[in-house]
């Protein structure tokens, strides 16, 4: 009869389905007013700040005590685009003031979406290394920041 105790080896589930959820729903959500379907992003910003940010946030966290260098720098690259993207919004809406909402230059939000194009080209050729679904997911995020970045530069 063998009296050692049994180990129980309790895993964490993985995060990855909570922030790419976080991102697909934030996303189709924010499209819905670039194409025109619908107007204002009033009703965007608490997507944009609770799935788009905090939801990737905690797919980070918990990427992170995985040891998933890869999840943690996208979900978290991620999490902080769309908290600035919420405050931005906040800030065109008048929330914060009409000082700071007279002296808005939508081209320095451009230049941020060149940022997270070069960000997410990096991501995408990391993705090669994972799966398809995941190397098509970052091409398709790739197009979405190149159509950003024109809509606001150019």
């Amino acid at each position: 009869m063998n009296n050692q105790p049994t180990e129980i080896k309790i895993t964490n589930a993985d995060p990855s389905a909570l922030g790419l959820f976080g991102l697909a729903m934030v996303t189709l959500v924010a499209s819905s007013v670039k194409l025109g379907l619908t107007s204002g992003v009033s009703l965007v910003v608490p997507w944009a700040i609770f799935l788009g940010a905090f939801a990737q946030l905690f797919a980070c966290i918990n990427d992170s005590k995985k040891g998933n260098t890869f999840g943690t720098t996208a979900f978290g690259g991620y999490a902080f685009f769309w908290f600035a993207i919420g405050f931005t919004w906040l800030i065109q809406n008048g929330v914060f003031g009409a000082s700071i909402l007279a002296n808005i230059d939508t081209t320095q939000l451009g230049f941020a979406y060149v940022g997270y194009l070069i960000f997410t080209l990096y991501r995408t050729i990391g993705a090669m290394e994972t799966n398809k679904v995941l190397f098509i997911i970052f091409v398709l995020i790739d197009f979405i920041f190149l159509g950003l970045t024109f809509t606001a530069i150019f």
